[in-house]
């Protein structure tokens, strides 16, 4: 073989090779955005809080005291119900005490440990209503929002504060149907993000079984108005993401992944 024709079959292995490379199919991935499932705490009667123990994105732990509501009504109310409960043990002794005699009736003192055991109940509803007047802390995690500060009035059943644990952390993204057989619960992803680490995975915990359109969070000009189904998988490392962060996914790790523009 002379040198002319060496060079030209090595030219043209090495075009062959270059052409194999632009064809080498590259992974877009599937964008996404992460979210999390709040524990918010609330008050169960409205009232007026009078000290908040925490800030926006403190950590905590279950058991820590987070805020108080005022409490004079609820003290009122346990004053007045211990006062009818020592009513209620005075007439119960006395029923007893003529009972015990032969002077009273079991009618009597039926009547009379009805009314006390009632009046102990009372006590013990009012006491578990001014306990109420403080919020614990039911889970570890932080501060995510507070939504009301010390001397605003908050209404029965609203949150004063949200706590974002770590395991309620996850990743939400679409997938079209032709995708669906790719994917089952379980399933491990690759997870990229701007300034993440490389080796964040995350594994799907939830595949929809209704289709819908394509969310307008999803920029993609090749997702646009087709239908997809949610895919919904927990972080391996949640304490590196945080809440609204847009995210890429990728089925399969071994795919190259296409660079962003």
């Amino acid at each position: 073989m002379t040198a002319s024709r060496l060079m030209k079959l090595v030219t043209a292995v090495a075009l062959a090779a270059a052409l194999a490379g632009c064809k080498e199919k590259r992974d877009p991935g599937f964008q996404g955005w992460v979210e999390a499932d709040m524990i918010f705490v609330s008050p169960d009667e409205s009232g007026r809080v009078i000290k908040l123990n925490v800030r926006e994105g403190d950590e905590v732990k279950p058991g820590d005291l987070l805020y108080s509501v005022d409490d004079d009504l609820q003290r009122a109310d346990l004053n007045q119900n211990n006062a009818t409960l020592a009513n209620a043990q005075q007439s119960y002794d006395r029923a007893a005490s003529l009972r015990g005699t032969g002077a009273g009736t079991q009618a009597n003192l039926d009547t009379a440990v009805s009314a006390l055991r009632v009046a102990e109940a009372r006590v013990v509803t009012s006491q578990t209503r001014l306990d109420r007047r403080k919020g614990f802390a039911p889970i570890a995690g932080s501060i995510q929002q507070i939504y009301f500060r010390e001397g605003e009035m908050v209404q029965a059943q609203r949150p004063v504060l949200s706590i974002m644990p770590p395991g309620n952390m996850k990743l939400r993204f679409f997938v079209p149907e032709t995708e669906l057989p790719k994917l089952a619960l379980g399933d491990e992803v690759r997870v990229t993000c701007d300034n993440c680490a490389k080796d964040l995975t995350a594994k799907i915990y939830f595949i929809a079984t209704t289709a819908e359109y394509t969310p307008p969070v999803i920029y993609s000009l090749d997702e646009r108005n087709k239908l997809v189904y949610l895919i919904q998988a927990r972080p391996s490392r949640p304490d590196v993401l945080r809440v609204g962060q847009p995210i890429s996914i990728y089925l399969n790790p071994k795919t190259p992944v296409a660079e962003r523009r």
